[in-house]
């Protein structure tokens, strides 16, 4: 069998580094048994791809690892405490920076390199149709030439469902660390592909209602577009991740079938961020089509009251025409009524007809005079 010490590794992993001999103060001391019962959900030792032990925590971990030459530990926990990560990188020498992101999460996804250490952020995510969000669960992973840290803050992604998957297909596990982060990110970036599903079902729906002019579908767009938004800023990181692998492979002649994986996932990420980049486009476009509606369906309300006020305008004007009509042949009226004794014309024989044809005059005249301003 051969020592996984010496196996080539794309993540600058050349030799496993030596072991110390005892355990350090932080896990020889009582308080070890605290880190059994909190964030440790399953540790494993394998060799030649078989699982050869299951330890029940972290201090039996080290100490089977360290007993099974040339075999590589999987610690798998789900939001550890301070202590359990000082414990681990006391135990396999991790950096202090990468640990301290490992606690205080929120990281964005990415790939950094600490010596013989491998340091990976990734962020999970699922789509919850009901509430139209996605659900982002981030994922820290450790590597080295001979363990695999992975430390979970949220329930996704499903490691077990991994961890399964690789222990059937022993020849894969065999091939060590770089395996198990393979798995890893295959896992991650297939769950994006029921979210990416899930978006374009709900654009399509949006692009219904903005046709039959749902007015709450402008708050639906803006939301959606954030969702992708913070999609887009989980997956896009991928693409340099999985070029900076790429690019050490033929330095640490990573197996051509690891190699071949690799380069799936990375066909899948280039795939899922083309589909995310069109659904940007196309809330884009849904949004500049929707304010057009919006603004068309605006200008023909206007249009409409304007109808209505110049009809109102048309009507006020007619009857004000025909008031003042109405108001001269009354004015004469109402002035000859009034019966003075020194009006000469009450004594005039032509008086009456006078009066009369007054009013008709002055009637038809203002007639005359509203119709050419077209008030009537």
């Amino acid at each position: 069998m051969a020592d996984r010490r010496h196996l080539p590794s794309p993540v600058s992993l050349i030799r496993r580094r030596p072991r110390p001999t005892r355990l350090t103060p932080q896990i020889a001391e009582s308080p070890i048994a605290t880190l059994a019962r909190s964030g440790l959900v399953d540790a494993a030792v394998y060799a030649a791809g078989c699982r050869t032990c299951s330890p029940k925590t972290l201090a039996e971990t080290f100490k089977s690892l360290r007993d099974e030459p040339g075999g590589m530990a999987w610690i798998g926990l789900y939001r550890p405490d301070e202590k359990e990560l000082n414990s681990l990188a006391a135990e396999f020498d991790l950096h202090p920076l990468a640990v301290e992101d490992a606690i205080t999460a929120h990281q964005r996804p990415k790939l950094e390199r600490y010596g013989a250490t491998l340091f990976v952020v990734l962020r999970a995510a699922r789509y919850l149709d009901e509430i139209e969000e996605v659900e982002f669960g981030e994922l820290h992973v450790f590597i080295g030439a001979d363990f695999v840290v992975t430390v979970r803050h949220s329930e996704s992604p499903d490691l077990a469902v991994v961890r399964r998957r690789l222990e059937d297909d022993a020849a894969l596990l065999a091939l060590g660390t770089e395996a198990v982060l393979y798995a890893i990110l295959d896992a991650v970036v297939d769950g994006y592909v029921p979210v990416v599903a899930g978006l374009e079902n709900d654009v399509d729906e949006i692009e219904r209602q903005v046709f039959e002019g749902d007015t709450a579908v402008s708050r639906r767009i803006y939301l959606l577009n954030r969702e992708v938004i913070d999609f887009q800023r989980a997956v896009a990181p991928l693409m340099s991740m999985l070029s900076a692998l790429e690019a050490g492979f033929d330095k640490y002649e990573v197996d051509e079938e690891l190699r071949r994986s690799l380069r799936d996932v990375a066909d899948h990420v280039t795939h899922v961020i083309e589909r995310v980049d069109s659904l940007r486009a196309a809330l884009r476009d849904i949004l500049q089509v929707n304010s057009i509606l919006v603004a068309e369906k605006q200008n023909e309300e206007m249009t409409a009251l304007s109808r209505m006020s110049n009809a109102q305008n048309d009507e006020v004007k007619k009857i004000s025409a025909w008031a003042a009509i109405g108001f001269a042949p009354t004015a004469i009226a109402s002035i000859y009524g009034m019966n003075f004794r020194h009006m000469p014309e009450l004594g005039w024989y032509l008086g009456y007809p006078f009066a009369i044809g007054l009013m008709v005059l002055v009637g038809v005249g203002l007639y005359w005079a509203f119709k050419r301003r077209g008030w009537l």
